[in-house]
């Protein structure tokens, strides 16, 4: 059964061969001497280090268009890094897969019923895609890891302690959040820079994940208590935000960090804490989380509306559109309509229910399904448990090398499960504020996979 999850997760995969083979890879390092030569080269990790950067620093305040002409300029960088590359290195069974669901995503395009549209929603996705491949390169130096993590965790911080200003001084609804009906129809629900308090919830919960870790990564009393500052503003603007999902999404990203920081530190406990101190932190976590639904009524109403079914509002109106979608995969089960918004904004009148219209499927499931059909969600969903296992091999590698930056893992890996859990009733993530951050864990994952093969020479 070990080797059968092996060959699925692809924990087995040697690149060599492939690279070997393939055409188009020939074109890595195609022009090395140039590179040789350069003046400018020298520098090409660290600009590309403040690309990133430069995109998480601006992307709670830039629109969705300025965002997107930061991701074109990166995507072209890399371009220029992959063909002056030095060291043919660096292809995972990751990249692998990413590539095979947006080789689906073109296929999808293809055969859209709305392929103008279709073709705009696989412009936005490649270039999610290639900054994915960009962050994956860039990762790979240790050095550049933290300063772009620092200026992650910074702009969260910013962005959080607005939000939580929000929450002591009030801020005016921009839209309808809240039900009409409910107890809590005035309550406050903060949106900081982001405009919408479920885009600000999911753009949160990275940003708990890896200033937590920051707490354990960075040496100093000042550096540390940084740190914990981050994870108790981050996480209070999460939870003012009253995001349901972006609230489960905290609890699945919680309690994936905490058993994987127990299996991180396991071998320097004593044995009596190596039997009780996970069942003992999991415990206090889920009396923690019974008591405030007990003591606080504004939570207790939140996540009692959660199981109230058609009798909330939101609940009402994302059942309809998720009826309208499962309509819509099963007239375009294979391929779907096509990737992005717009795809999905022309087919979906066509099977709405009235006065329910919508601009996405409120699913990352139902979403992807309906946009590259039954094909690209299994390749999706192959995509995300390799990475995960992925992740957690090379995490459990570094922890035995006594190398802390397998601490960064942890977070990357608690943050696709947060992002996940969310993800099955929003798609905020498919913003770009959300998109880079999703993708970005993703690469960091990629980033510290090691392929003993990679060591031995291969045929170019």
């Amino acid at each position: 059964m070990n080797a059968v999850w092996k060959q699925f997760t692809l924990l087995n995969f040697s690149p060599s061969r492939w690279r070997g083979g393939s055409y188009l890879y020939r074109l890595v390092g195609l022009l090395t001497h140039w590179r040789q030569g350069s003046w400018f080269m020298p520098w090409a990790e660290p600009l590309g280090a403040v690309l990133i950067s430069l995109v998480f620093a601006t992307a709670p305040f830039f629109s969705s268009n300025q965002i997107g002409a930061l991701l074109v300029a990166i995507a072209g960088y890399w371009i220029l890094l992959t063909v002056t590359d030095e060291v043919k290195q660096g292809f995972t069974p990751i990249h692998l897969l990413v590539l095979l669901y947006w080789f689906i995503a073109v296929m999808a395009t293809a055969f859209s019923p709305v392929k103008l549209f279709a073709v705009e929603g696989l412009v936005k996705l490649t270039l999610n895609l290639l900054f994915f491949a960009f962050s994956a390169r860039i990762l790979r130096s240790e050095k550049l890891t933290g300063p772009i993590i620092t200026t992650l965790l910074l702009t969260a911080l910013v962005v959080s302690i607005y939000g939580i200003r929000q929450q002591i001084f009030g801020a005016e609804p921009l839209a309808t959040w809240n039900d009409p009906t409910s107890d809590l129809a005035n309550d406050t629900r903060v949106y900081s820079y982001l405009g919408n308090p479920n885009l600000l919830a999911s753009y949160l919960l990275p940003s708990v994940a890896f200033s937590a870790s920051a707490f354990f990564v960075w040496r100093g009393l000042i550096t540390k208590s940084l740190a914990a500052l981050m994870t108790l503003a981050n996480a209070a603007c999460l939870f003012f935000t009253e995001s349901r999902g972006g609230w489960i999404g905290m609890t699945v990203m919680t309690i994936a960090f905490l058993l994987l920081m127990y299996f991180w530190f396991k071998p320097h406990f004593p044995p009596f804490w190596q039997k009780w101190l996970l069942p003992m932190v999991l415990g206090g976590f889920a009396l923690g989380i019974l008591g405030g639904i007990l003591v606080v009524p504004s939570l207790r109403i939140r996540v009692l509306s959660i199981f109230a079914g058609r009798g909330d509002s939101s609940n009402n109106f994302r059942i309809n559109v998720w009826e309208s979608v499962i309509d819509m995969v099963k007239s375009y089960p294979l391929l779907g309509i096509g990737p992005g918004n717009d795809a999905f904004k022309k087919i979906y009148p066509l099977f709405m229910r009235p006065k329910y219209s919508a601009l996405s499927a409120y699913s990352v499931y139902l979403e992807t399904m309906v946009e590259t059909g039954i094909i690209g969600f299994s390749a999706f969903m192959w995509l995300m448990i390799t990475t995960i296992s992925q992740g957690v091999n090379n995490m459990i590698s570094l922890r035995d090398k006594n190398d802390r930056q397998g601490l960064w893992l942890i977070a990357a890996i608690a943050a696709m499960a947060g992002l996940m859990s969310h993800g099955f009733v929003d798609t905020v993530w498919y913003r770009p504020q959300v998109s880079t951050l999703w993708w970005f864990t993703l690469a960091l994952i990629a980033s510290r996979v090691t392929i003993e093969s990679e060591s031995r020479p291969e045929p170019y």
